[in-house]
């Protein structure tokens, strides 16, 4: 009896043994697995890791290259970087930004790319990005049906001959050319004026103003909806209806732009191509967007000129934007910290 006990124990044992030992080997080998996939798996987050930050850093390096307004720099850092030297304009110019940092509260400026649409790009970047919506004007008529009243209803043939920046005289074709630019500017103005968040409504903006054709579309939408309202304007003073604000007798009275024909030839065909808004222009721009433009002016540190409202009349409800300028020709952004 004991030595069938002792041989079931031993059978039992030997047996216990057999299964511990294939227990094992699976667990080594299941071990072994779990670790070559976790090595791998861990390898394969890091490859991942570093080709997500190599292609993030290509893509701010090129959204950033491509951004027609640059993020914010110090405004006394990018002065001293500018106007080196001890020339009597590097003086004036270092002055006047520190008159800047000092008594107005600007700390730093966005810079905007220098080319013939910088200060409507100036402008219409700050109004997007402050989500300023449309003028009362624009939310009572429909700016896409603009360019069809000006040339079949108000019979304005000529502006076939209107040139789209460096594009000059599309002919036929500037018709509707003009509608998808109108298109363009009321769906993106309207898109990022209703987004609350700023981070996203920023977004937004830096997307748009790094695509350079949607934005040259936008550029040519506000120089068409300029010729518009002096074509009105023109039109009220010839059938005397109703008195027009004074900066169009003072556009009119220029030799250059006594008409509108005129105005659009001399003025508004060459603005993105070889030149910038002049300063009745820009009185006109801020009149028709409905914003006060503040604008300082560097070249005029020190004289009335220093700092300027266009329009000088506006409204106390029109959101008000500002620029910053050393040659009334190229316009920066300028960022207020209290």
């Amino acid at each position: 009896g004991r030595h069938e006990v002792w041989s079931w124990k031993t059978a039992s044992k030997e047996s216990l043994c057999l299964m511990w030992q294939k227990v094992k080997v699976q667990l080594m080998l299941s071990m072994s697995f779990l670790t070559a996939v976790f090595w791998y798996c861990r390898r394969l987050y890091s490859f991942l890791t570093q080709l997500l930050k190599r292609w993030s850093n290509y893509l701010q390096r090129k959204l950033i290259r491509n951004l027609s307004v640059l993020p914010e720099v110090d405004l006394l850092g990018y002065s001293a970087r500018e106007w080196k030297g001890e020339t009597k304009q590097a003086k004036q110019m270092r002055e006047a930004y520190e008159e800047l940092f000092r008594s107005c509260h600007i700390k730093y400026l966005r810079q905007v790319k220098r080319d013939n649409y910088s200060v409507v790009r100036a402008v219409l970047f700050q109004i997007f990005s402050q989500g300023i919506p449309f003028p009362s004007w624009m939310k009572e008529r429909d700016i896409l049906k603009l360019p069809e009243k000006l040339l079949y209803s108000q019979g304005c043939n000529w502006i076939q001959q209107y040139s789209f920046g460096p594009e000059r005289y599309p002919g036929p074709n500037a018709f509707g050319k003009l509608r998808k630019c109108m298109e363009a500017l009321k769906t993106n103005w309207a898109e990022i004026s209703a987004t609350r968040d700023h981070e996203e409504r920023g977004n937004l903006c830096n997307t748009l103003f790094s695509d350079e054709s949607k934005e040259y579309k936008l550029y040519e939408a506000i120089k068409f909806i300029m010729l518009y309202e002096v074509v009105e304007a023109y039109e009220q003073i010839k059938s005397r209806e109703e008195p027009v604000h004074n900066l169009f007798s003072l556009l009119f009275a220029r030799d250059s732009s006594s008409d509108p024909l005129s105005f659009m030839m001399n003025h508004l065909n060459s603005i993105g191509d070889s030149i910038c808004l002049d300063q009745v222009e820009l009185f006109l721009l801020g009149y028709l967007l409905q914003v006060k433009i503040r604008v300082y002016r560097l070249h005029r540190f020190n004289t009335e000129e220093f700092k300027v409202n266009y329009p000088d009349e506006y409204r106390r409800e029109w959101n008000e934007i500002s620029l910053l300028t050393e040659d009334d020709r190229y316009y920066h952004i300028p960022l207020f910290r209290t």
